[in-house]
Order: C-alpha cells, then sequence, then structure tokens
C-alpha cells in the first residue's frame, strides 16, 4: 500500500440507536451507579497498581454489573435503564478506574522526586491528570474514532458495545420456540 492512497473504508455501519430516538441517557441515577462503580473500582485497580505494579480494566466488569444491577432494580419495581444510560455508567465506572490507575502510578514518582504526599498535592495531580486526558481526547476523536470508523478495531470497546446491546435486548419469553428438556413438562 502506497502512503498517498487512503486505507480502505470498513463495512458501512448502522447505529444501534438511530439518531431520531428519544430515549433517557444523562440520568442522575446513571451517574450515581457509574460513581460508586468507579469509586468500588478505582479502589481496586489501586490496589492492584501499588501491590503489582499493573491492573486490568474495568470497562467490561463494569458493562455487566451495571446491567445487572439496573435488572435487579427493575425486578424491585424501578424503571430498566436504557442502553444509554447502561453507556454512561459504564463510561463512568471506568473513567473513575482509569483515574484511580494514573494517580497510582504518579505517586511513587512523586516521591521518589522527594516530594511529600500531601493531599492537596494528590488531589492537583488527579485533577490535571483528569484534565488533560479530556483535553487530549478532543483532537483525538476526531483523527481516531471518526476518521477512522470500521477501520481500528478497539477490541476492548467493541466488547463493551457488545455487552451492552446484549444487555439491552429484552429476554426471550420462555415458550416461543423452545422445547422443555427431556423428561420435563412444558407447564409451568
Amino acid at each position: 500500500m502506497h502512503m498517498d492512497t487512503p486505507p480502505e473504508a470498513g463495512p458501512k455501519l448502522e447505529p444501534f440507536i438511530l439518531p431520531e430516538t428519544v430515549m433517557k441517557e444523562f440520568t442522575v441515577r446513571a451517574l450515581v451507579m457509574g460513581t460508586f462503580l468507579g469509586i468500588i473500582f478505582g479502589m481496586s485497580s489501586l490496589y492492584l497498581v501499588l501491590k503489582v505494579g499493573l491492573t486490568v480494566s474495568a470497562s467490561i466488569p463494569v458493562a455487566v454489573i451495571s446491567l445487572a444491577l439496573f435488572r435487579m432494580l427493575s425486578k424491585l419495581g424501578i424503571r430498566d435503564a436504557t442502553i444509554l444510560e447502561n453507556n454512561v455508567t459504564q463510561t463512568a465506572g471506568s473513567a473513575g478506574e482509569s483515574l484511580a490507575f494514573g494517580v497510582g502510578v504518579t505517586m511513587p514518582a512523586i516521591m521518589i522526586l522527594g516530594f511529600d504526599l500531601e493531599l492537596t498535592r494528590v488531589l492537583l495531580v488527579s485533577v490535571l491528570g483528569g484534565l488533560l486526558g479530556i483535553l487530549m481526547m478532543i483532537p483525538l476523536r476526531r483523527a481516531l474514532i471518526v476518521k477512522e470508523h470500521g477501520i481500528l478495531k478497539y477490541p476492548e470497546g467493541t466488547a463493551c458495545a457488545a455487552v451492552l446491546t446484549a444487555g439491552a435486548s429484552p429476554p426471550r419469553p420462555r415458550g416461543l420456540g423452545s422445547r422443555p428438556a427431556p423428561g420435563r413438562s412444558s407447564r409451568v
């Protein structure tokens, strides 16, 4: 492939939610659940990075747990979350875990440089690291997500989307197209 030829475009991808669809997305309960899961996974990530020196991403576990928690709340009579609310929850939880990882790898370096770990210094590094990540994502979004859509694979994002879409589809009603196991009655 020559440098002046554009890369082949991937298959045309259809959105799961059409743009004209009106659906709840940025809700208080999605933010609260995402913050809660971000704190839980952030603590575990911080512990792992300080103890072992590495950690795992929390995107897929947060997506699965948010689906399960919202589904459990729907059994108690509270409205089930939309796929967009689950996406906000997953994003907030994953961001909390990522921020904790950034603090976990930065603070030992600050200590090695001879600075004390004061609360204000830790908070300043956390806030500045989060803002730097957000500000860098603004120009990188167009280059890596918009222009490369369908070309770059993003395996974790693809897996996370598969989890969210699988959780968004309603469960199949019992008895439609399914047969009882041998020796079992079809009556409930």
